[in-house]
């Protein structure tokens, strides 16, 4: 009997995914990973009651349950990473990087070395040997925050959700009677939950007052609390009142400086071509020509010409993307089929 470790978050996905595998004739394990615990000014961090609710439910199956303490390692690989991409004056995203260094390897290895064959989550994306597919509930589709897993992982990975929509999911839980049938999803930050990107750099970085500049004009409109707090596109928050609204289209981390427009043209705003680096394939590297992307979860699928810059790549794209700033990911799809994807420069 194949044994399947269960990434169990004490979430609905999570839970409905170790039950059906159990009827699947797997012999599963749940498992919590301890990621975070640390809680922040105004938000409670929620890791005790989401580990007694997934907890609960393994109970419920009737399946083994155990928890690996992963929160050293999520600090350094995702968080740090996170601090530091901002203080860089980019926009990272830390589901990504926390599905490549802790849920498909980290989770993925001690998982093997404790006794599983394999693994599985709750995600919303499907796999056929190590090919990675987007699911059938394309809203809820989570193969952008999987394009740096790779092939040979997701060869040892199950995805039962991917078959299903999400009203689906809420409904076969509650067939089930699962304790989490009903709970809501977490949203916000992956590992702080609706506290804002915000409040949480607020904890690792000072706050340093600067200038607010009308890109055109060179004028000073206003004073923000710290540059590293606004990306590219950005229109609340600013506090400039009256008239047109403004958009942040730059920002100089050395000066501190937030520059914004009223000219939603902006050539900032608008990327008809997009420079990747730290790219990653999940299997084969591709050949050049037409693929499309995604620039954001949930974002449409856009139309783009991919070509080699030695390890880098270039997309020309058909129709120019907005607000798309350096450090986000942008996802390559060939089809149905994620190959990869890269950081914007």
């Amino acid at each position: 009997m194949t044994k399947v470790y269960v990434g169990m978050s004490g979430g609905v996905d999570s839970s409905l995914t170790a039950a059906l595998l159990k009827e699947q004739g797997y012999d599963v394990t749940g498992v919590y990973m301890k990621n975070w615990t640390q809680d922040l000014p105004g938000m409670i961090c929620p890791w005790a009651d989401d580990l007694a609710d997934a907890k609960r439910v393994a109970v419920q199956l009737g399946i083994d349950f155990k928890v690996f303490d992963f929160e050293n390692e999520y600090k350094h690989k995702v968080v740090d990473y996170m601090i530091e991409e901002y203080k860089l004056g980019r926009t990272p995203n830390p589901d990504i990087m926390c599905n490549q260094e802790v849920k498909f390897k980290l989770f993925l290895e001690t998982s093997l070395e404790d006794g599983a064959d394999m693994i599985a989550t709750g995600h919303y994306a499907r796999v056929e040997d190590g090919v990675l597919k987007q699911a059938v509930d394309t809203n809820k589709d989570q193969t952008y925050f999987l394009y740096r897993v790779t092939g040979e992982a997701l060869k040892k990975t199950l995805f039962p959700l991917g078959e299903y929509t999400k009203p689906t999911v809420r409904e076969m839980a509650e067939e089930r009677g699962l304790y989490t049938a009903a709970k809501k999803d977490s949203q916000g930050i992956c590992f702080v939950g609706q506290i804002g990107i915000r409040e949480f750099l607020s904890q690792y970085v000072q706050q340093v007052a600067g200038s607010i500049i009308d890109k055109r004009t060179g004028n000073i409109l206003g004073q923000h609390d710290g540059a590293i707090f606004y990306t590219i596109g950005q229109r609340h928050g600013l506090d400039l009142g009256g008239g047109l609204p403004y958009y942040v289209v730059g920002k100089d981390m050395d000066k501190n400086e937030v520059y914004v427009t009223t000219d939603l043209n902006d050539d900032t705003l608008w990327k008809p071509v997009l420079d990747l680096i730290n790219v990653h394939w999940i299997n084969d590297t591709p050949k050049e020509g037409e693929y499309t992307i995604r620039v954001r979860h949930r974002a449409k699928l856009a139309k783009a010409q991919l070509k080699f810059e030695n390890d880098d790549v270039t997309l020309t794209l058909a129709d120019a993307e907005r607000a798309v700033a350096a450090g986000q990911s942008v996802v390559i799809y060939d089809g149905m089929t994620c190959i990869g994807g890269g950081i914007v420069a």
